[in-house]
């Protein structure tokens, strides 16, 4: 049996007054590396995967994403808390990043975008080389022993 609470009523009537902005909203996210390559992923329920954006431009990943509602002759709300919405996300890749190969998948209302790593960015082992000092030994016109000179 559903219960009635006026203070949600009252919740939802005061947010929509004093929401000011009906710009884009922000959708949560997690970022987290896996060996060669960074993966977000974002929660984007109700969204249509052709409405979702993604773009780089120079080191900057845009996200853009919208949710529209079904509207027409005939359709009556009865209640209605989820918005049409705009949602967007932005990330400065910074360095290092290999922007040619990011791809992105879209399931069950989750984004994933996998950021690979460029080659010149992933760690990598240096080889140190060693060179045995060549050891000069010097003539003398005397009877001593000749000795090395260190360079």
């Amino acid at each position: 049996m559903a219960t009635y609470d006026p203070f949600r009523d009252l919740d939802r009537l005061a947010s929509s007054l004093f929401e000011t902005a009906r710009g884009p909203r922000r959708m949560p996210m997690d970022l987290y590396r896996d060996g060669d390559h960074y993966v977000l992923t974002a929660d984007l329920p109700g969204i249509d995967p052709g409405s979702v954006d993604i773009d780089v431009d120079g080191q900057l990943l845009t996200i853009r994403a919208e949710r529209t509602l079904p509207s027409g002759e005939g359709v009556k709300w009865i209640t209605r808390e989820r918005e049409a919405a705009s949602f967007v996300r932005q990330l400065n890749l910074g360095q290092g990043i290999d922007t040619d190969r990011i791809s992105a998948g879209y399931s069950n209302g989750v984004l994933s975008v996998t950021i690979p790593v460029s080659e010149q960015a992933k760690p990598r082992k240096i080889p140190v080389s060693t060179e045995d000092a060549p050891h000069t030994i010097e003539a003398h016109e005397s009877s001593e022993t000749p000795q090395p000179i260190e360079q």
